[in-house]
């Protein structure tokens, strides 16, 4: 009988793997692991924090509360899923806790850069920075769930069984609550011309996949 010789792992066996190894490092207090770990996720995490809540004064804030929430229950990974997907739970739920405690306040969007002087596109970006802050006027009123459903699948593109896992919901749930955010965003545009704009423009047609 011939030697049997070992079984790579898969790529994403091996990401799962170096991602164990990396959270047991920053456990362990390894700053240079620490360090690498914010640096390679921030950036998600503060595009995933953006879509959900729009661009506000506590985008630092919330980004901050993230990797705290992060590096407080690193302990707890044990990677049954890639760590980039585990660190996007932690970001939605402090979203979804900060949409929840200040749903009654409107916040300061930023959702479109500022218009550079002579810029061509001026009136077209100008049009796309209204529209979105009347999409995040309309989501500011939505059931937090509902909205933090729809924004991470219409708004940031996700599948529905990736959001579905991030909010530790089916995907039947998950499904219902952006028809829901949807639906109410469809009413309101019969009085928002804006908001007709926007979602005409496709701009809120995330694919609804399974």
């Amino acid at each position: 009988m011939g030697l049997r010789l070992p079984i790579p792992p898969q790529p994403q066996e091996r990401v799962r793997l170096d991602d164990h190894v990396l959270a047991q490092r920053c456990v362990a207090g390894d700053r240079a692991a620490q360090h690498q770990l914010f640096h390679a996720h921030r950036r998600r995490v503060h595009a995933t924090l953006y879509r959900i809540v729009g661009s506000n004064a506590s985008m630092d804030d919330l980004l901050q509360d993230t990797f705290i929430n992060v590096f407080r229950s690193l302990a707890t990974y044990r990677g049954e899923a890639l760590l980039a997907t585990w660190i996007d739970r932690c970001a939605v739920r402090v979203a979804y806790a900060h949409i929840a405690q200040r749903r009654a306040r409107m916040p300061s969007l930023e959702l479109v850069p500022e218009i550079p002087a002579g810029d061509p596109s001026a009136e077209r970006r100008a049009l796309a920075r209204e529209a979105a802050r009347h999409l995040y006027a309309a989501l500011d009123e939505m059931d937090p769930k509902q909205r933090t459903a729809f924004s991470l699948h219409a708004i940031d593109g996700r599948p529905l069984a990736e959001v579905a896992e991030l909010m530790d919901a089916s995907v039947v749930a998950t499904q219902t609550r952006v028809w829901r955010a949807r639906r109410a965003l469809s009413a309101r545009a019969g009085k928002d011309t804006a908001l007709v704009d926007f979602i005409s423009a496709g701009r809120t047609s995330g694919k609804e996949d399974g």
